[in-house]
């Protein structure tokens, strides 16, 4: 009887040590597991968390396309709250951490489709900005070269109106009496007379021409019969103290121009001083001449 129990006691105890040894194992078992789900947990957040951040990279990106700005967005968020859910997640829920990296696959594979477009944009952007670039530099030579031939045009325009301007040489200035002969005496001058020689010039057009003096004082005041006597210089109306009509053929031509003296008028008697004529022909200034009347 003792030997049955002293067997009995003895199989209990092995059955006893064997059950503990595999509720030991066993826990050992799911710790494993434990930490292996965690683990995975960490590296699929690792993994949401990089996603999160090239989302980012890309939304700094000047995206010239609205459409594909707001569904960068849109998945943007999506990645944001997948993350969310995940970090709340117990690392026992292992059908939802699954989903989950099953979400982030779909995310990769739609975000790889963005980073084509994206590139597509960019490549497009890049041509596009180099081709303007080069246009902008063919404009501005375009413009260059039509700035030049304008500065070309107009100092040609300058050089023929130059070489086609009249000139005047060898003025005489004198004094006449009432018998038109040359005096020294104010009091008695009628007239005054003006002889010139208007120069040899074949580029210029010949024909009838007209010859504006304009005559100012001592006194700076400009010497003239009539305030509607006026022609046009520089785009003005001025006055002229006198006005002669002359046939040019392109060879020298003498010229003699008179002012009346009006003695009761003192804007147009003679004093000492000095004098300034200048000579207007075709719109321009062709001499000008100080000179002096003394008593």
């Amino acid at each position: 009887m003792k030997k049955t129990f002293t067997l009995i006691f003895s199989v209990l105890a092995l059955l006893i040590a064997v059950l503990i040894y595999f509720l030991f194992r066993q826990k050992q078992q799911m710790n494993e597991m434990v930490e292996q789900m965690e683990y995975e947990k960490e590296e699929l957040e690792a993994e949401y968390e990089d996603l999160a951040i090239q989302f980012d990279g890309y939304q700094e990106l000047n995206i010239h396309n609205d459409s594909l700005q707001d569904l960068l967005s849109k998945e943007q968020q999506r990645v944001q709250d997948l993350l969310e859910e995940l970090r709340i997640t117990k690392v026992t829920n292992a059908r939802r951490i699954a989903e989950l990296k099953k979400e982030l696959a779909t995310v990769r594979q739609v975000m790889v489709g963005y980073v084509h477009q994206i590139d597509s944009l960019n490549r497009t952007n890049s041509r596009l900005t180099e081709e303007n670039r080069q246009i902008r530099q063919q404009n501005k030579a375009i413009q260059e070269q039509n700035t030049a031939l304008a500065n070309q045009n107009l100092q040609l325009t300058e050089t023929v109106t130059r070489a086609s301007m009249l000139e005047i040489h060898d003025l005489e200035v004198m004094m006449l009496n009432r018998h038109d002969r040359k005096t020294r005496i104010e009091a008695q001058a009628r007239k005054l007379q003006f002889n010139f020689t208007i120069g040899r010039n074949i580029t210029t057009e010949p024909g009838i021409k007209q010859i504006y003096l304009r005559l100012v004082n001592p006194q700076g005041l400009l010497m003239q019969k009539d305030s509607n006597n006026l022609f046009t210089f520089e785009n003005s109306e001025i006055g002229y103290s006198i006005r002669q009509e002359i046939e040019y053929a392109g060879e020298e031509l003498p010229v003699s121009m008179f002012w009346i003296i009006n003695h009761d008028d003192p804007a147009e008697t003679i004093q000492s001083g000095y004098y300034n004529a200048d000579f207007f022909v075709d719109g321009l200034l062709i001499g000008s001449f100080p000179f002096k009347l003394t008593k």
